[in-house]
């Protein structure tokens, strides 16, 4: 469920970004040069980009703050849920799984999402704002929520990551101290969703 990338090319310029944001960019230029300019309305504005920790308005929860880009993953904003879905196991307990990147928590969710997990399962049914694009973030995608907005998530509890650990064990987060440790799957702990605003 990877977005569909288009890179684009102009001397020395060369510039990556999601097919659907390349699509709308076209549609708009088309209508600027096509239609004119209407009386009495006001010209579109961007929102500003939300301080740290702060509700992004229509995107379905706070700023996490900019990811850089890493292997085929573009930069882009993490945008947290506004809350926990509720402490699930992360499931599949002595089974070996794919789903053992540290960063790419979509691409692990995609992956555990083709058996019982019910950690990945409770983040990717979460919506917000009509986002329905939530999933379960990876091990360093927590610690970045760790290092940049801590005070989002519950002190007193672990926090499941996407990313196997072993047959038995997945990684998992403490945002008291920032502890990263690997639990056994079939306990239960706090789920958070989050989604990407690629940019």
């Amino acid at each position: 469920m990877k977005p569909e990338m288009i890179t684009l090319k102009h001397g020395d310029t060369t510039i990556k970004m999601p097919a659907a944001s390349l699509a709308k960019l076209a549609v708009a230029s088309v209508f600027a040069q096509v239609l004119p300019p209407a009386a009495n309305v006001q010209p579109a504005t961007l929102h500003p980009i939300p301080e740290l920790g702060a509700v992004w308005p229509g995107q379905g929860g706070f700023n996490g703050g900019l990811v850089a880009a890493g292997g085929e993953v573009p930069a882009h904003y993490l945008i947290i849920a506004a809350q926990d879905a509720g402490s699930h196991e992360w499931g599949g307990r002595g089974r070996e799984s794919q789903a053992n990147s540290k960063r790419d928590g979509f691409a692990n969710t995609v992956i555990l999402m083709e058996d019982d997990h019910p950690a990945a399962n409770k983040a990717t049914a979460y919506t917000a704002d009509g986002h329905d694009n939530f999933y379960l973030p990876a091990a360093a995608e927590l610690y970045h929520c760790w290092l940049s907005v801590p005070d989002l998530f519950a002190k007193d509890t672990w926090y499941w990551s996407s990313t196997q650990r072993s047959a038995n064990n997945a990684f998992n987060m403490y945002f008291d101290g920032g502890s990263q440790y690997g639990s056994c799957k079939g306990i239960e702990l706090r789920v958070r969703p989050v989604r990407r605003l690629f940019i």
